[in-house]
């Protein structure tokens, strides 16, 4: 089982099930969205995924016709994203967990836009 939570603590979930898969991607819209040089995600089934607190507090912004990216209103924290053609995905964003185990990224996407200062093995 899987634990976490938005940076204010206002939002918290858990994945009731392990995580199998975890990718790096460099695309620039995951380095706008995340603030930062990557995005740390991992897809997951919508199904075993629970939002345990703070429901109230997500909120959606559709990036392009059929992605959404949600998020914490309270303190910004990106929380996962949905695909509207992919109704039985989500993909985490793998920094907001507090508990369970995470695997090291076996995949790294849009590598052309990978910071030369960045060595991540691969």
């Amino acid at each position: 089982m899987i634990e976490g939570q938005c940076l204010c603590g206002g939002v918290k979930y858990c994945y009731h099930a392990e995580i199998e898969k975890t990718i790096i991607c460099y695309c620039k819209h995951c380095q706008m969205a995340q603030g930062s040089i990557f995005g740390w995600n991992s897809p997951l089934q919508k199904s075993k995924f629970e939002i345990t607190q703070g429901i109230k507090f997500l909120k959606e912004y559709f990036h392009s016709p059929h992605k959404a990216r949600v998020f914490c209103q309270k303190c910004g924290s990106p929380i996962y994203s949905y695909r509207l053609d992919l109704p039985d995905i989500i993909r985490l964003r793998l920094g907001t967990v507090t508990q369970g185990h995470v695997s090291a990224p076996p995949e790294q996407a849009y590598v052309q836009y990978k910071p030369d200062f960045l060595h991540i093995d691969e």
